[in-house]
C-alpha cells in the first residue's frame, strides 16, 4: 500500500506540477486567442447575464433543465469549496505572495476555457427518451471524434475517471474537512458530523434537480456573502497594510527575495508554479466538472452560457481566492519558513481579528464551501454514472455517495486522498484534447454569435 501511494504521489506530482500547468495554460491561451479574447470582450455580457436577473424569480428546475443564474450557482458550489479555504494559503505558503499574482493570470486564460467548455457542453447537450435532457465532457468528446472507437473510448475513461474523482473519493474528502473544523470549533464528534451531512445530502439527492437546483441557487449567494463580510471585516481592520499587501503580490511574482521577511526559498518558478496551480484546480476551468451544470442550462444559444460560466472562474478567483489571500496577507500571518500552511494558517489570519471566533467563522465557512461542493460533485458523477449504466444505477450511486461521505469524515486514508488528487488531475487530458479537437466549432459557435444571433436579436 505505501509502495502504491508513493507511485500515486509521483504521477500527481509531474501532472500538477508540470503537465497539467502547461497543457491548461496553453489551453485558456490559445481559446482566448481563438475567441478575441472573449473574457474581456464578453465580460459585461456575462456579468449583466449573471447579476441582472439575480433577484427575478427563476422558475423550478425540471428534467428539461435549469435557468442560467441555477446552472452556474450548481458550478459555483462545485468551484467553491475547501481549496478557497487552503488554496491560496498553500500556494503564499510556498510560493510567496506572488503566487497570487500568477493565480490571477491562470485564472484570465482558464476563462477562456470554461467558455469553451460550456458552449460545447450547450452544442452537445443531449435529450433523454424520457425528455430529460443532460450533457457534459463524454458527449462533446465523443462529436470531436465523430463517434469512432477512440471517441467512445476517451469518452468513457473521462466519465470513470470524475465518477471516481469527484463522487466517491472527492466527497470523502470534502466531509472529512467539515468534520476536522467541527471537531476543532466546537468538539463535535467527526462521526456525527459525517452522519448529519449524509443525511442532509440524502435529502437534497432524492429530490433530484428540481431540489439540486433550488438548494444551490439559495446556498452559493449567502455562503459568498458571509465569506466576503468576515474577508472583508479582516482586512479593514489591517486596511494600513492594503498597499503593502498589493505591493508584495506584484513584486513578489517576479523578484520574490526582494521582499523583507517573505518566504524562505521562495522563487519565481515556485511563486508561478504553486499559483497556477492553484488557481486552475480552484476555479475548475479546463477540468471538466462544471460543463455538467452549465449543459442543461436553458438559454437561446450556446454562448450565452459561455459567458455565465466565465463570472463563476471570476467570483472563484479573483474574489474569493484573493479576499483569502489578502486576509492572509494583511495580518501578516505567513511564517518564514512556511511551516504554517493550507487552513490553519488562513485560519491564523481570521483568528488575528476575531480571536477565538475566528475557527468558528472558519468551520461555518467550511459547511457552507464543503457542503456545497458535495452537491455540486455528486450531480456531476450522476451525469456520467447515467451515461455509464443507465438512470437505474443512480440509486445505487446515491447511496454509495453518501457511504463515502460517512467514511470521508472519520477516516483519512492516505492512499484514498491522494488518488482523488491524482483522477481529479487525470480527468483534465481527455477533457482538454476534446476540447482542442473541437477548437474549430468553438471558433464557429463564437462567430456565430456575434455575427448572427446577437445582431437579429437587438433588431427585435
Amino acid at each position: 500500500m505505501e509502495l502504491l501511494n508513493d507511485i500515486v504521489l509521483k504521477v500527481n506530482d509531474f501532472l500538477t506540477s508540470y503537465l497539467l500547468i502547461v497543457v491548461l495554460v496553453g489551453a485558456g491561451v490559445w481559446f482566448s486567442i481563438r475567441t478575441g479574447f472573449v473574457q474581456i470582450r464578453g465580460f459585461k455580457e456575462g456579468w449583466d447575464r449573471t447579476f441582472g436577473g439575480l433577484f427575478k424569480k427563476q422558475g423550478a428546475a425540471g428534467k428539461d433543465g435549469m435557468s442560467s443564474f441555477q446552472a452556474l450557482a450548481t458550478a459555483i458550489a462545485a468551484q467553491v469549496g475547501t481549496g478557497n479555504l487552503a488554496g491560496a494559503a498553500t500556494a503564499i505558503a510556498v510560493g510567496g505572495p506572488g503566487a497570487i499574482f500568477w493565480m490571477w493570470v491562470s485564472a484570465f486564460f482558464g476563462m477562456a476555457t470554461i467558455y469553451a467548455e460550456a458552449m460545447m457542453a450547450q452544442k452537445y447537450k443531449v435529450v433523454g427518451k424520457d425528455g430529460a435532457v443532460t450533457g457534459g465532457p463524454v458527449y462533446y468528446i465523443r462529436a470531436a471524434f465523430h463517434d469512432n472507437a477512440f471517441g467512445k473510448a476517451l469518452a468513457g475513461i473521462f466519465a470513470v475517471l470524475i465518477i471516481l474523482a469527484l463522487g466517491f473519493m472527492g466527497n470523502a474528502v470534502q466531509s472529512n474537512s467539515i468534520g476536522d473544523a467541527f471537531h476543532g470549533a466546537f468538539g463535535i464528534n467527526p462521526i456525527i458530523v459525517g452522519v448529519i451531512i449524509a443525511i442532509l445530502a440524502f435529502l437534497i439527492f432524492a429530490g433530484g434537480i428540481k431540489r439540486i437546483a433550488s438548494v444551490t441557487e439559495k446556498i452559493v449567494p449567502i455562503m459568498a456573502l458571509f465569506y466576503i463580510i468576515g474577508s472583508l471585516i479582516v482586512i479593514i481592520a489591517n486596511i494600513q497594510n492594503l498597499p503593502l499587501a498589493f505591493k508584495e503580490i506584484f513584486v513578489g511574482a517576479f523578484a520574490p527575495q526582494a521582499i523583507g521577511g517573505g518566504v524562505l526559498g521562495a522563487t519565481i518558478q515556485k511563486a508561478m508554479q504553486k499559483g497556477v496551480a492553484r488557481g486552475l484546480f480552484s476555479n475548475e476551468a479546463g477540468m471538466g466538472s462544471t460543463p455538467h451544470a452549465h449543459a442543461i442550462a436553458k438559454v437561446d444559444h450556446p454562448a450565452e452560457q459561455g459567458f455565465v460560466a466565465m463570472i463563476g472562474v471570476f467570483i472563484d478567483t479573483f474574489v474569493i481566492l484573493t479576499l483569502t489571500a489578502l486576509v492572509i496577507i494583511t495580518t501578516r500571518s505567513v511564517t518564514p519558513d512556511g511551516s504554517l500552511t493550507g487552513t490553519a494558517l488562513t485560519q491564523a489570519g481570521f483568528t488575528a481579528v476575531f480571536g477565538r471566533f475566528g475557527s468558528i467563522f472558519i468551520a461555518i465557512c467550511m459547511f457552507f464551501f464543503a457542503f456545497s461542493t458535495i452537491i455540486g460533485w455528486y450531480f456531476f458523477g450522476e451525469a456520467n454514472i447515467k451515461y455509464l449504466f443507465g438512470p437505474k444505477a443512480v440509486k445505487v450511486y446515491t447511496v454509495l455517495v453518501c457511504v463515502c461521505v460517512v467514511l470521508g469524515s472519520v477516516a483519512k486514508v492516505s492512499l484514498v486522498w491522494d488518488m482523488a488528487d491524482c483522477f481529479n488531475s487525470m480527468m483534465v487530458i481527455p477533457n482538454i484534447i476534446g476540447l482542442l479537437f473541437l477548437s474549430k466549432m468553438v471558433k464557429s459557435v463564437h462567430d456565430d454569435y456575434y455575427h448572427n444571433f446577437k445582431p437579429n436579436k437587438l433588431k427585435k
